[in-house]
């Protein structure tokens, strides 16, 4: 079956229309947030919308403001055929790259939906699944399914860094999400880096070096002061 160019098409179901005449029934998006993250997991959601229940406004999440993408996802959970959210942690991410560990967690989240998907739709990156499958540039902005699933995930992963906010409140997580702004890396400069930064990153491995050899001082030497590296 012939799909349009993507580029061209705005984001609606028509991607999800095109397949469901080609006879596929159960057609999922998937996508993640958090790759350019220093700290954290990434998450990655799936998503098959239904076509007699559709949500109203869906799109790419980083044209929406934080409480519009609360409202749609809430409706996305209540009104999709099926939904999932994996997240794969940062020492996976350090250990597999951050491309592959996208890739597992959209596998992850595929792999939970119930009832399973007969399609893929995926934003960029194709997955080690034996379901046909496309992979569309930029397909949070051009395909609703994946769109609702970018939703899905960048309100879950926000959720997380405000938990992780009060663990950790000296970083400013709530605030920057565990992106490499100026005040994260502040933090970093000041703090060292927790057990949850992502290390193979240059911003976090840059500063790294120090922190250890202050802790192995620490340590030498007697208690390390509470807030430091890995508390």
């Amino acid at each position: 079956m012939r799909l349009r160019r993507s580029g061209s098409l705005p984001c609606t179901g028509r991607l999800e229309r095109q397949l469901r005449r080609g006879g596929f029934g159960l057609i999922a998006g998937a996508d993640e947030a958090g790759r350019g993250a220093l700290f954290g997991a990434v998450f990655a959601a799936a998503v098959i919308l239904s076509e007699e229940r559709p949500v109203r406004g869906v799109r790419d999440s980083k044209q929406l403001d934080p409480g519009r993408r609360e409202e749609l996802a809430e409706h996305i959970r209540s009104r999709a055929v099926s939904w999932a959210v994996a997240g794969v942690d940062a020492r996976v991410i350090d250990r597999i790259n951050i491309y592959q560990a996208s890739r597992l967690a959209m596998k992850q989240a595929l792999e939970q939906l119930r009832p399973p998907a007969d399609y893929l739709l995926l934003d960029a990156v194709p997955v080690d699944l034996p379901v046909p499958q496309r992979a569309l540039i930029r397909g949070d902005a051009i395909c609703q399914s994946i769109a609702a699933a970018s939703i899905l995930a960048k309100v879950t992963r926000d959720r997380a860094m405000r938990e992780w906010d009060q663990v950790y409140p000296q970083y400013g997580l709530a605030r920057h999400k565990g992106y490499a702004t100026a005040e994260h890396i502040r933090a970093l400069e000041r703090y060292g880096p927790t057990i949850e930064h992502r290390f193979s990153y240059e911003p976090v491995r840059a500063v790294t070096p120090r922190w250890l050899a202050w802790l192995c001082e620490q340590r030498r030497n007697g208690p390390r002061e509470s807030g430091r590296l890995w508390d």
